[in-house]
């Protein structure tokens, strides 16, 4: 049987660097000024826990909200074809920040803590151009080592000029720095624990207590931007914000979000150690969401839902942050997840992604190559450059960023991309 081959496209280099940006943008990038980028990403978020992806389309009462992420899509622009680098976590961040596809990519399988490689990445390229450069949350690329003298690809090593997180991709894990994972069971079996968030080349972790990390990396983010924005009004920014939610654990926050948002709403950073942000108050791991504390689903399912409704409710405060700020219409918000739907959970019951069908309309999880494995969320919004409530199904990936965001900065792409 002979199989016809499909012919070769052969594109010109200006056509394969403008590919995301033809997607994006409304009128030519060279004719605005560079953007403030917030790239927000999330641990393990499946294309079809958005709301506007799939959840508002399912019948019945067995699905979640998120009203956050459904008005930044009506802002902005759905890519609806979006793939992520590799369908589990390291490959795909690494794919992501050096512009590289898993073909060329030195971080693949799961090659958890190995260095970033030295080269061009989102950071240094944006920096090159007049950026200040932040990475706030997830990291687990930074090299052997057991501290950031010693990690050779420490975030501040690879062109962040402030970090804020989880280094280690086993921290990623649990939701509570401060407070180790113990198995329900009784036992007293430790899942996880200690964890060590930095901020800077500081150990932060024992100012920690009672913080739940999606909102803990928020507030750290909310103040970065305010400091920043106080500071340098004239430069752009770049900040990174990589959730470690709603993977693993399923933990669950302390208490309700604070009502409103922005500068004197939502969670706010304090900097008092033991009570480093306001939501760092009553119960660790006790808050499920109203909407679905009634429902007759599983504990589990309770708390993926509440999970994915903070990481929402957070979206929701960083954009009236930026609005708050007066630099919202100059702020490129991108948000997506870096691989499909994890079915893992460190309590008695297991959690599976088809409780929610977080896969969407596709095939498979997280670690599988079908399409529920790899084609992840993406939102972008841009009010300067992006007409509102646009839909693409044009075909992209985590390494198209690179070059997008260097030619909305003003530069050429690094040659090896």
């Amino acid at each position: 049987m002979t199989v016809a081959r499909m012919p070769r496209h052969r594109f010109p280099p200006a056509a394969v660097l403008s590919f995301l940006p033809a997607l994006l943008l409304a009128v030519s990038a060279s004719a605005l000024q560079p953007p403030n980028v917030l790239f927000i990403l999330c641990d393990d978020l499946g294309y079809g826990d958005l709301g506007v992806l799939h959840q508002n389309a399912v019948a019945g009462t067995k699905k979640h909200a998120t009203p956050n992420l459904d008005a930044l899509a009506a802002a902005g622009i759905q890519l609806r074809s979006h793939y992520c680098g590799a369908p589990v976590c390291a490959p795909s961040r690494a794919s992501l920040l050096t512009g590289l596809h898993q073909g060329h990519a030195t971080i693949r399988d799961n090659q958890f803590d190995v260095a970033l490689e030295t080269n061009h990445n989102l950071a240094t390229v944006l920096k090159q151009a007049g950026y200040a450069t932040a990475a706030v949350g997830k990291w687990g690329l930074q090299g052997t080592g057991s501290s950031p003298s010693a990690w050779s690809a420490y975030p501040t090593k690879r062109g962040f000029d402030f970090f804020f997180g989880y280094v280690r991709h086993k921290d990623g894990h649990s939701q509570y720095p401060f407070h180790s994972t113990y198995d329900p069971d009784g036992s007293g079996t430790l899942v996880r624990g200690p964890m060590e968030v930095y901020e800077q080349n500081l150990m932060v972790r024992d100012d920690l207590a009672k913080c739940y990390t999606t909102d803990l990396f928020t507030a750290r983010a909310k103040k970065w931007i305010i400091d920043h924005r106080a500071a340098a009004p004239a430069q752009p920014f770049f900040l990174y914000l990589a959730y470690s939610t709603p993977h693993a654990a399923l933990h669950i926050p302390t208490t309700a979000y604070p009502p409103g948002g922005g500068l004197s709403g939502g969670v706010q950073w304090l900097g008092t150690p033991g009570a480093m942000i306001n939501t760092a108050t009553g119960t660790i791991d006790s808050f499920i969401h109203p909407n679905y504390a009634g429902q007759a689903w599983t504990s589990n399912e309770k708390r993926f839902a509440t999970s994915v409704r903070r990481i929402d409710d957070c979206v929701g405060d960083l954009r009236q942050t930026l609005a708050d700020l007066g630099i919202a219409g100059d702020t490129l918000v991108v948000f997506t997840s870096d691989n499909g739907p994890h079915h893992e959970s460190f309590f008695n019951a297991a959690y599976e992604a088809n409780s929610f069908d977080s896969f969407g309309p596709f095939d498979g999880t997280k670690r599988d190559l079908w399409e529920g494995g790899v084609r992840v969320p993406v939102l972008a919004c841009w009010p300067a450059a992006i007409p509102p409530g646009r839909v693409s199904h044009r075909p992209s990936q985590f390494h198209d960023w690179l070059p997008t965001l260097a030619e909305a900065a003003g530069l050429s792409p690094p040659a090896h991309l």
